[in-house]
């Protein structure tokens, strides 16, 4: 019961990081283009974030037992999996590096799952085709293939969006352009918050719903007092009293801030103006929607850092700062096996430890 209480306060403190982490991933260019300052625009996001988070568990369920075999976790594999995406983010944080915290958690179940099976791959479904559903289930389906093609969906999206704008308003003046994009960007930023919130916040309401699960089917909920009774889930499945804490929780830490990752995101990447912050903002709200509708746990930060690459190169290749991309490339890239072998790395630990 102890330890279940423990992987509560640790996926509550990732929840949080995610949070900050990734509060900039919604407001980053509201705050750049100057249509908000940070203060109003990380509020704003709080707000929307907390309303998206109450919007479907979809997403939720993918993690909680749609990547791992839910029957071979442990209360030990949860905590494990926390501890490689907390290392992570609060890693990439301190560099300003914009990762995913959702591929962060991912991996680290991933190598969690994998040590507590003792190596057998099995444990992690690849990919499942579900008759139900008539569609494919799994890490290949739902992780893999989205990671590759979500960036290249938001970065040709966002410029093809902005190749229209400058076709629709060739002729309008730049006062008119920022003046009516200023505004337009308050409805984009506040939708992109919501679609953080509809995605983001879900992860953490799958690893709590798994963790309740793994307890009731270790017996560690077999004696709970009768107040705590609502703890007891012999079936997976995500509680409204799970998504208002998580949702508070992202909440809580989108009002902390992120101004590291707002710097890169917003200043260092491309210089943007309202209209451009008007585009990458809307390209990576539908994206992000989209993969929350089929309960596929997008990584926002890749969607909306391809979309501001995609607006800065529809004014020139040149307009972006390709050496900085390539240094967030590579976090994208090693998010996913670094956290997996801290999660295995973590688990293998606690075993040792007798946890």
């Amino acid at each position: 019961m102890t330890l279940f209480f423990i992987v509560l306060f640790a996926a509550l403190v990732f929840e949080y990081i995610n949070g900050f982490h990734d509060a900039a991933n919604a407001i980053a260019t509201v705050v750049s283009t100057k249509v908000l300052s940070p203060r109003q625009a990380i509020m704003m996001a709080a707000f929307f974030n907390l309303f998206g988070a109450l919007m479907g568990t979809a997403v939720a369920t993918t993690i909680g037992k749609g990547l791992v075999d839910a029957q071979t976790i442990t209360m030990a594999t949860v905590l494990a999996a926390l501890i490689g995406a907390i290392v992570w983010n609060l890693f990439t944080w301190w560099l300003g590096l914009p990762s995913s915290s959702s591929h962060a958690l991912i991996g680290g179940l991933c190598g969690a799952a994998l040590a507590t099976a003792n190596n057998n791959w099995s444990v992690l479904k690849w990919s499942v085709y579900n008759p139900a559903k008539h569609a494919g289930e799994g890490l290949w389906p739902k992780i893999v293939l989205p990671m590759i093609t979500s960036p290249v969906i938001g970065f040709a999206g966002a410029a093809l969006l902005m190749w229209l704008i400058y076709l629709l308003f060739r002729k309008a003046t730049p006062h008119f352009v920022n003046r009516t994009f200023g505004k337009l960007q308050l409805v984009s930023a506040a939708w992109m918050g919501f679609s953080h919130g509809t995605n983001d916040a879900q992860k953490t309401m799958g690893i709590i719903a798994l963790a309740l699960f793994t307890g009731t089917q270790a017996g560690s909920f077999d004696h709970l007092p009768g107040w705590l009774e609502f703890l007891r889930t012999p079936e997976f499945k995500v509680e409204p009293w799970i998504m208002i804490v998580c949702a508070l929780t992202m909440a809580a830490g989108t009002a902390g801030g992120g101004w590291r990752i707002i710097k890169t995101m917003g200043h260092k990447m491309v210089k943007l103006q309202p209209v451009h912050g008007f585009a990458a903002e809307t390209t990576a709200a539908i994206v992000i929607q989209s993969a929350s509708h089929f309960g596929i746990p997008l990584s926002t930060t890749h969607v909306i850092s391809s979309s501001i690459m995609g607006v800065g190169a529809s004014k020139r290749l040149s307009a972006v700062k390709w050496g900085l991309v390539s240094r967030i490339v590579w976090a994208w890239v090693l998010t996913l096996p670094v956290t997996g072998l801290i999660g295995y790395l973590s688990c293998k630990l606690l075993h040792w430890a007798g946890v």
